[in-house]
């Protein structure tokens, strides 16, 4: 699904606009990146929480070279779903098959 099928799906639910939608849904992802940005997480409850998590320093090494490379200690965002959530997906795979 992309950002264009999720604005047509709200749109078509709520009965809003399409641009009305796309504008709430872009100010979403921006406040979800300002606010990790910022190192707070989001927490939603029955969904799920984006956080940051950092990963130490390491040495990995260049498949093509063989080479010892340094990858320096850095922050990456997450997401974990909630228990509710993960439910929901685990009994809709398995009422799929």
């Amino acid at each position: 699904m992309t950002k264009a099928d999720l604005v047509e799906q709200v749109a078509e639910k709520t009965g809003l606009t399409r641009t009305d939608v796309a504008a709430t849904v872009d100010a979403f992802l921006d406040a979800v990146k300002r606010t990790l940005e910022n190192g707070s997480n989001i927490e939603i409850r029955g969904f799920g929480t984006f956080k940051i998590k950092p990963r130490k320093a390491r040495k990995a090494r260049n498949p093509r070279t063989g080479d010892v490379v340094p990858v320096p200690d850095r922050k990456i965002p997450v997401f974990k779903p909630s228990n509710e959530f993960k439910n929901l997906v685990m009994n809709s795979e398995k009422n799929r098959m």
